[in-house]
């Protein structure tokens, strides 16, 4: 039940955080994103009014990017502490890498541990504390940038990011920055002032301070005005992802990590370009400009459906774009190196002392080594002696450049990249991504590749028992 209301701001606040309460669960935990500041502070002080201190928790990133971060935890922590709510922080670093603006970063950094932290605890939603003065200043930035409509789109009030583990909802999104501050001030609310908000230097914080004040004499309603925008431009955009929706059920390969060169190119540019942004944002990457999607279906064009991407030089997000066999998909890298050299990225190494498991369960790669007894008279040729698996401790490792192994069963037969077997194979790049059994210091099983040869003995008992080793993905286990 929503408390009395004593002031039309306390009423508005309480109704607005009392209407995205009733659609969860009577139980459901709620993690509200508590940075310190006003907006924030209001936003837990209501959801603790409305909800019960029982079902709130507040969740505090530390980017240590000023010199009064550590104050400010400690203040998060100590309002949190005040109402009765369990508090959690992390500590971030914010990358500085060129050509990504600080406030980008940071924001990154923010949602990532935001999420972490959901993900290890029992909540339903996080709750984020953006206003109306909020979504007007994302759309002026938007407009300004030349974005498309998914950026004009703005803040939705409720969203479920790819690979996000819980959805995200801002309550107050349809209320002013003023009616926030009027409610703070008459509960009393003691809240942190971030002296990078007062930069201009920033975008955001220039059209704040400099612009929106303008706009406020001249055109009062424009809040209003540009929330109308944002919801004629979530609508629109939400018929592209439709028709991107169709347009992936004949493109998409390999459950959407990859799109048929064929099927992309059959479209005309808008549909293309539609497909290829939708593609790319349902994957987790960051929007890429008009430009850079532009440039890469020219290049795609270009080398044609039955050419190799050597020549591409897309680079977005820490990925290359790739053409292979075709099939277009993103590769972790940069376009300037050589594809598929290695894995995709180094996993710590496991061991098994091997007595006879039927299993060996693989988190970090997220499957399991099957070892099945195998009949060598009914034609499985593909087999290990069991005393192989015994000799040494088994371990899985990550690739590093350059293991060989025999794949034939001719003692003079020469051993082989596994790059060039998984090319000629077919195996695409982002499927590369396996754990290489060893027994001791030698290479004995490739997941897609099979045995090597090199590794078994010259001489085998016929008497012995044989194992067939099967690599089996989390999604494939039954």
């Amino acid at each position: 039940m929503i408390p009395t209301a004593e002031t039309p701001a306390d009423r508005l606040v309480l109704e607005a955080v009392g209407f995205s309460l009733s659609t969860l669960p009577a139980d459901a935990r709620i993690a509200i994103a508590l940075s310190g500041g006003v907006d924030s502070s209001v936003l837990l002080d209501a959801a603790v009014r409305v909800a019960g201190a029982s079902r709130c928790l507040a969740l505090h990133v530390h980017h240590g990017l000023s010199a009064h971060a550590d104050a400010w935890l400690a203040h998060c922590e100590a309002f949190a502490r005040e109402r009765g709510v369990e508090f959690a922080a992390e500590r971030v670093e914010v990358s500085r890498d060129a050509g990504v603006s600080v406030e980008a970063a940071a924001r990154a950094a923010r949602y990532r541990a935001l999420d972490d932290m959901c993900a290890s605890r029992d909540v339903a939603t996080l709750w984020l504390a953006q206003h109306a003065d909020d979504q007007a200043e994302t759309v002026l930035l938007q407009l300004l940038r030349g974005a498309g409509l998914a950026g004009l789109a703005a803040m939705a009030p409720e969203y479920l990011p790819a690979g996000a583990s819980v959805t995200r909802v801002r309550p107050l999104l349809h209320l002013l920055r003023a009616q926030l501050e009027q409610y703070a001030g008459e509960r009393a609310l003691q809240s942190i002032d971030d002296e990078s908000n007062a930069d201009t230097r920033y975008a955001r914080n220039a059209l704040r301070h400099e612009v929106t004040p303008a706009l406020a004499v001249h055109f009062p309603g424009f809040r209003d005005a540009l929330a109308r925008t944002a919801a004629h431009a979530a609508s629109a955009q939400r018929l592209l992802d439709a028709l991107a929706r169709i347009d992936m059920e004949s493109a998409s390969r390999d459950e959407g990590r990859a799109l048929s060169h064929d099927a992309l190119l059959a479209f005309d540019d808008d549909r293309a370009l539609n497909l290829m942004r939708y593609w790319m944002r349902t994957s987790g990457f960051v929007a890429a400009s008009s430009a850079r999607l532009g440039d890469a279906l020219r290049q795609l064009r270009e080398i044609g459906a039955a050419g190799e991407g050597h020549g591409l030089r897309i680079d977005h997000a820490g990925h290359a774009l790739r053409s292979y066999r075709g099939l277009v998909y993103w590769e972790a890298g940069d376009s300037n190196e050589p594809a598929d050299e290695t894995a995709l990225a180094a996993r710590a190494i496991s061991e098994l002392a091997w007595q006879g498991e039927s299993i060996w369960r693989l988190r970090q790669w997220r499957g399991t080594f099957v070892f099945a007894d195998a009949d060598v008279a009914a034609g499985d040729s593909d087999t290990i002696p069991a005393s192989v698996l015994r000799r040494a401790v088994l371990s899985a490792r990550s690739r590093s450049g350059g293991e060989r192994m025999r794949t034939s069963e001719a003692r003079n037969a020469p051993s082989r990249t596994l790059k060039n077997l998984f090319q000629e194979r077919g195996v695409p790049a982002w499927k590369r991504d396996v754990p290489l059994l060893y027994v001791g210091d030698d290479l004995l099983f490739v997941p897609l590749l099979g045995v090597n040869r090199a590794a078994l003995p010259e001489q085998v008992d016929e008497a012995e028992s044989r194992v067939r080793i099967v690599w089996r993905e989390d999604l494939l286990i039954g």
